[in-house]
């Protein structure tokens, strides 16, 4: 399927609001009254989705998590629940990372709504994972980088720290930070969802068009978008980068076991 490609801004109620989605009890321990998304992005046949999604108070059913996901969290708090009833808690203005196939059960009260990038290819069948434990990452919006993050042979000084990388090698989550920094238009190599979290970027298309983005702000870049980089003073960002080249070719073994 060939996608559009061209920088997109994420807005909390989307372009134009949020769908209505279908929903089946099948996959809910509680049913929500009402779940809403807008998907900004697509690719059905490399298994990627982002875009922004609400719900009311439910809980999914028990069992494997479905996909790679990094999200925002823009309105209300959920908890992770693990085998044991066990949960990890995350809220309002966190990142939080979920590895696919990790047993587990989404549960909340109230209302959620979310900025969110999933991934999981039907090339490849669901990990077999035993356990919750390190699957569910929460990110502090705080973090800041070091010495020890700094990256060899960059034009400016940059620097970064994987946080998460899948099971296929292809999807990753990370902070990088840069100090001023201009690039040439070129090709994007991946797709990448990013929260600036502190300073400031415009990103110019070959057409012009250009995208300011600020601290706050969560924009995407969609593989092959042809565009170039200018931050004036400092960026500091969390970013989710799948490389649509690395294609799973079946079931890979969990690497923590």
């Amino acid at each position: 399927m060939t996608q559009p490609t061209g920088i997109i801004r994420f807005e909390p109620n989307g372009p134009d609001g949020l769908t209505r989605m279908e929903l089946s009890a099948d996959d809910f321990h509680t049913m929500p009254s009402e779940q809403n998304v807008h998907v900004y992005f697509e690719d059905p046949e490399l298994g990627m989705s982002a875009g922004v999604w609400d719900t009311t108070t439910m809980q999914e059913a028990f069992g494997p998590y479905p996909g790679d996901e990094f999200i925002l969290v823009l309105d209300g708090q959920f908890q992770m629940l693990d085998e044991n009833g066990h949960g990890v808690p995350a809220r309002k203005g966190q990142n939080v990372i979920f590895r696919n196939g990790i047993p587990t059960s989404w549960k909340q009260d109230g209302y959620l709504k979310k900025f969110y990038i999933t991934y999981m290819d039907p090339r490849a069948d669901t990990p077999q994972i035993e356990s919750a434990a390190g699957g569910v990452i929460v990110l502090d919006p705080d973090s800041q980088l070091s010495d020890a993050d700094l990256l060899e042979n960059t034009s400016t000084p940059q620097r970064e720290r994987v946080f998460f990388e899948n099971l296929h090698g292809n999807f990753e989550v990370g902070l990088w930070d840069t100090q001023t920094l201009s690039t040439e238009l070129e090709p994007f190599g991946y797709h990448e969802f990013a929260h600036v979290l502190e300073g400031e970027v415009t990103l110019r298309e070959a057409d012009g068009t250009e995208h300011h983005f600020k601290s706050g702000d969560v924009f995407f870049v969609p593989a092959g978008t042809l565009c170039s980089w200018h931050v004036p003073r400092y960026l500091r960002k969390y970013y989710a980068a799948l490389n649509p080249a690395i294609r799973p070719k079946g079931q890979r073994r969990d690497p923590r076991t």
